[in-house]
């Protein structure tokens, strides 16, 4: 141990004069552990979040669509097959998409239609893990009536959707499409009775409220497209080099087909995300903030308290570097305390928030009923070194005050 880190690890836990300068060093260790804790558990549960909020999203969509910039396309089983070829794809489907209105003759609401290969959309989107009631299995073009009337197709519902209209599992519903017919009397609006044949449920409320699920084959006859798909949707070994692939999907099928992954189509939602955690991460640097100036008083006072001592180590011999340094260093100790005992309290929090899930959420306002708590280390080690770096910087001034002290006239009247 160097003569300078003695000193100061003897001013550090000597014991004081003024127990007051004690008091504050304690308040700024406790200001900087406090400010160090919040930030930890703050953005674990923030990481918490936003990784909940994805896997929701990536439950009910694919990691990426191929579309054509002509609308529907007719060769998706030709395309489908090039898709598959590119490294990374793990699996492909085809879908259609419409905006229909939905009656189950108590209630009437607007949704998005989508029809699906029951056979290959398993592989793409989490469709069957989502399910309340039913199975992907059960969506077939003709399921069998169990009155004996003749078959109708069956659908999927949202779960908010099918409480906005009214119906359980088993009912039928009536979907009503505005591209119809073309008639003598103007364009008549194409109607045909579904039966309800699972409920699904994503934990985002703007798909459970809208979400319909057809079979392809059942859209394509209730559209009136022929066989044609609107797009088709992929699956990525890989989520996080979806827009790699993308890229690379464009270059290999050209125009007129567009390539979106799933960051792009959620670009605004997980910028907000990222904005707002950065906001908390500056809002909560105050704490520390607070704490850094705790440090300056408390290093300033006992520069005050240690004339002394710092004229007799100049008589001695000490070099004002070696005197700043001494300073320096023990408001570099502090501030290391308080980041070690905020890290260790936030890794406490963060376990037992995982744990025991004793902060509840309400049912009927959020899907999630605890705190979700996800703690990355780039995060840990970014709040660290800025609780380390502002506790030095914290130090710079009464550092060089004590530097500065002139010897003769500190022991003058002593």
């Amino acid at each position: 141990m160097n003569f300078e880190l003695f000193v100061s690890f003897r001013y550090l836990l000597a014991k004081r004069r003024q127990t007051f300068i004690s008091l504050i060093t304690f308040i700024s260790i406790a200001g900087v552990a406090v400010g160090v804790t919040a930030l930890i558990v703050v953005l674990a549960v923030m990481n918490g979040f936003q990784d909940d909020l994805r896997t929701r999203i990536l439950g009910i969509t694919s990691h990426a669509v191929v579309g054509s910039f002509s609308g529907a396309f007719s060769d998706y089983q030709t395309l489908m097959k090039e898709v598959e070829r590119e490294p990374g794809v793990v699996a492909a489907t085809p879908f259609v998409y419409a905006q229909v209105m939905i009656s189950s003759g108590k209630n009437v609401s607007g949704a998005i239609l989508r029809g699906i290969d029951p056979q290959t959309a398993a592989k793409v989107i989490n469709i069957q893990e989502n399910m309340l009631r039913g199975s992907l299995g059960d969506l077939r073009t003709e399921p069998p009536s169990a009155s004996g009337s003749a078959a109708q197709p069956g659908i999927i519902l949202g779960v908010e959707l099918s409480n906005n209209l009214g119906i359980r599992h088993g009912e039928w519903v009536t979907v009503i499409s505005p591209s119809g017919r073309l008639t003598p009397m103007g364009q008549v609006p194409k109607s045909k009775l579904f039966q309800v044949v699972g409920i699904i449920q994503s934990g985002m409320y703007e798909y459970d409220n809208t979400l319909a699920y057809i079979s392809l084959t059942a859209a394509q006859q209730f559209l009136g497209i022929g066989d044609t798909v609107s797009g088709i949707e992929v699956r990525l070994d890989d989520i996080y080099q979806a827009r790699q692939i993308a890229e690379a999907l464009r270059s290999r099928l050209g125009l007129p087909y567009w390539v979106r992954d799933w960051m792009q189509m959620n670009r605004n939602l997980f910028s907000a995300l990222k904005l707002e955690k950065v906001v908390m991460f500056i809002i909560l640097t105050l704490i520390i903030l607070v704490a850094a100036f705790n440090i300056v008083s408390s290093l300033i006072m006992l520069v005050m308290e240690k004339t002394r001592d710092i004229a007799i180590l100049k008589a001695m011999g000490a070099t004002t570097a070696s005197i700043r340094k001494i300073f320096v260093m023990e408001g570099f100790l502090i501030g290391t305390s308080g980041t070690l005992l905020g890290l260790l309290g936030g890794f406490i929090l963060c376990s037992l928030l995982k744990k025991y899930q004793f902060i509840e959420l309400p049912r009927d306002v959020y899907y999630i009923s605890t705190l979700p708590v996800k703690m990355e280390a780039l995060d840990v080690g970014m709040i660290a070194l800025a609780a380390i770096f502002i506790s030095l910087v914290a130090t710079l001034y009464p550092s060089r005050q004590a530097a500065k002290l002139d010897p003769a006239e500190a022991l003058r009247y002593e």
